[in-house]
């Protein structure tokens, strides 16, 4: 298989990350063998670079232009959803946070760093693995929590690695928590544990200050 060839059925079908079972799925008449060899060779030329392992990308301009680092966060660690800082800044509850990506998962929690940037994932029991959904950023599917699930999550991870929560130093807008489902928030909160509830109960009293 030419490499031209390759890009250009990936190009069709909007695949700019992908392993191994992906390319097979897309070539399903070529032979194992043969396709390994190619991603190797096209690795050594420099035509796609690892992000992980049996995790690709094409070094194309066009595709890594277009490719969202949310939705290389959801393909770098599956499953997980984007949540706690990042969701938050993208529904400007705080305001933007740096490069890093952060995300949910129930594997073991991970941090990978290539030149994407920073992605960080906090690991979760399978009964809170929820809260997220499926939308459309930058035209690509990405899995990100729901506004209220981001908060929860923050507020929980914050508290469970010992840190302080100031509402008026992370700069949460309090305009945009009006917004807030409280009810399900507390849905949310009440899948971890006592001291969530009562902190979120804490940021509704301060949004409503």
């Amino acid at each position: 298989m030419r490499y031209i060839e390759f890009l250009t059925t990936l190009k069709r079908n909007k695949v700019s990350i992908f392993s191994l079972q992906d390319i097979e799925n897309l070539f399903p008449d070529a032979n194992i063998a043969t396709l390994k060899n190619n991603l190797n060779n096209w690795l050594k030329k420099g035509y796609i670079e690892r992000l992980k392992r049996n995790l690709y990308m094409c070094v194309e301009p066009v595709l890594e232009s277009s490719t969202p680092d949310f939705y290389i966060a959801n393909k770098l660690y599956i499953p997980s959803y984007i949540s706690l800082e990042t969701a938050l800044s993208h529904y400007n509850i705080i305001p933007e946070v740096a490069a890093q990506v952060t995300s949910v998962t129930t594997r073991s929690s991970r941090e990978f760093k290539n030149r994407y940037g920073l992605f960080i994932y906090h690991s979760c029991k399978k009964r809170v693995f929820t809260g997220y959904r499926i939308v459309y950023y930058e035209g690509y599917k990405v899995l990100i929590a729901d506004m209220e699930k981001a908060l929860v999550d923050f507020l929980y991870f914050k508290l469970r690695h010992g840190i302080s929560i100031d509402f008026d130093e992370e700069r949460f807008d309090a305009d945009i928590l009006k917004k807030i489902e409280w009810k399900k928030a507390l849905e949310y909160a009440e899948l971890f544990n006592r001291v969530t509830i009562n902190k979120l109960q804490d940021c509704r009293n301060w949004s409503e200050c």
